[in-house]
């Protein structure tokens, strides 16, 4: 689909640079991260810039090649080829982005191998056809190393396939200005959250799978923005995503009443 209104993303480094350099060389990106560090966003910013359809494919356990590439259906009394995401990407030079590309199944890293190098090619051995990319085509991927380290990882051979780019929790200013921006809340509230963000993620000792995003104090500040009381906004849009351990919201709970 064409992102028709540009979406908010505010750069923090030369991400944007990087990204249309890779485009116009015809490169792969791969952007590596915690969950909402603003992956998807700065994608879509990014495919309202090149005036690029996109096709986004959430990856899971159960995602195969085929799911991607296509297959024989049912139409009728007749069978029909249907393309999926990836070769209609390819075949119509959209920007296809793989979302958590680790946590698909392994042949789907087989299956995107010859999109990622010189070839720039897709293989579908069930009709067979080989199709050239088209020129705008552009492979992204997302892969949260910090989440998949010693679960699901991406193999060295893989990854060296991909041009890289790291994201982050961004600075406290840059932070509250992009809760400001995508909340409408006060700027001393927005500090306030941002504040809490940033004393739990310092809390290393809770060994939480994954700590507060920026997604998530965007959603408490819309929360509070539109007259929930804060504590309680806090408490369901940042603390009881994060665990569901008794004592480790209990602790939580308290630290950002006392912050509140």
């Amino acid at each position: 689909m064409k992102i028709k209104e540009q979406p908010y993303y505010r750069q923090f480094g030369k991400e944007v640079e990087v990204f249309t350099h890779c485009y116009e060389n015809k490169l792969a990106v791969l952007l590596k991260g915690p969950t909402g560090t603003g992956k998807t966003r700065f994608v879509e910013y990014m495919a309202h810039q090149l005036d690029l359809p996109l096709i986004t494919v959430a990856c899971h356990e159960e995602t195969s090649a085929i799911d991607l590439t296509g297959r024989y259906i049912l139409k009728g009394n007749e069978t029909i080829w249907q393309d999926g995401p990836l070769t209609t990407a390819v075949r119509n030079g959209c920007i296809i982005y793989l979302d958590e590309i680790a946590e698909a199944r392994p042949d789907v890293i087989v299956a995107i191998h010859s999109l990622t190098d010189h070839r720039r090619h897709l293989f579908l051995d069930k009709l067979p056809e080989e199709i050239a990319a088209a020129d705008s085509f552009l492979l992204v991927a997302s892969f949260n190393p910090g989440y998949q380290r010693g679960f699901k990882e991406l193999k060295p051979s893989t990854r060296q396939r991909f041009v890289s780019l790291a994201f982050n929790y961004p600075d406290e200013k840059v932070e509250q200005e992009i809760v400001e921006s995508e909340s409408g809340v006060e700027h001393a509230d927005a500090k306030r959250l941002v504040n809490i963000a940033n004393k739990i993620r310092n809390l290393t000792e809770l060994g939480l799978m994954e700590t507060v995003s920026t997604r998530l104090v965007v959603d408490s500040a819309k929360l509070i923005k539109s007259g929930l009381p804060k504590r309680l906004s806090v408490e369901v849009g940042m603390i009881q995503p994060l665990t569901d351990d008794d004592e480790t919201l209990t602790a939580l709970k308290d630290l950002a009443d006392l912050m509140i």
